[in-house]
């Protein structure tokens, strides 16, 4: 249930004290204006179906002000490497900045 940021099962001890430590959960975060893009590790399993890898990174936008548009329909993506976080935090940027010529 738990992983460190290589997807190596870890204890729930391990898991809390990495939790604890500075910056081990920053992936990444960027700024578009006033939206805030964030990349962390979550390290507890979020794959419930349970077949495939442990899905233990995750990416959110946190809108100053949500778009008004059709285009719009998640804020949040889950990932199983640090690898596809990044990559997936790039495309979020990316995302934000598409819209911002629409405010």
């Amino acid at each position: 249930m738990y992983h460190d940021r290589q997807g190596n099962p870890i204890s729930l001890f391990h898991w809390a004290a990495l939790m604890e430590t500075p910056g081990y959960q920053h992936v990444a975060e960027d700024y578009v204006g006033f939206d805030r893009i964030s990349t962390v590790w979550l390290g507890i399993n979020h794959n419930f179906i349970g077949e495939g890898p442990p899905i233990i990174f995750e990416t959110m936008i946190f809108w100053f002000e949500p778009p008004e548009d059709d285009a719009y329909m998640e804020d949040m993506w889950r990932y199983p490497t640090e690898a596809a976080a990044l990559a997936g935090h790039d495309q979020a940027v990316a995302y934000v900045r598409s819209l911002c010529h629409k405010w």
